[in-house]
């Protein structure tokens, strides 16, 4: 079963950028691991991974302009 990785939503803020992906698909992820940095004008937060499994999809490239909410990746969980 695959497990979204979300943009969270910030308060104030209703555009984002995706700043750097830290791991690729096919890498093991483990809960709480920061697995994506999301950048604004003022600030950067890191997504940690809620589940542990398999990086399986990147939706959302390095770059990629993003909203609260919107799905950028997916892991299989083990």
């Amino acid at each position: 079963m695959a497990t979204e990785i979300k943009v969270p939503k910030i308060a104030g803020v209703s555009k984002l950028y995706v700043g750097r992906w830290f791991k690729r698909v096919g890498d093991p992820v483990s809960i709480g691991e920061p697995v994506v940095e999301i950048d604004t004008d003022s600030l950067t937060h890191e997504i940690q991974a809620p589940v542990t499994g398999i990086l399986s999809e990147i939706l959302v490239k390095d770059g990629g302009s993003v909203e609260p909410g919107t799905v950028m990746g997916t892991i299989d969980q083990l």
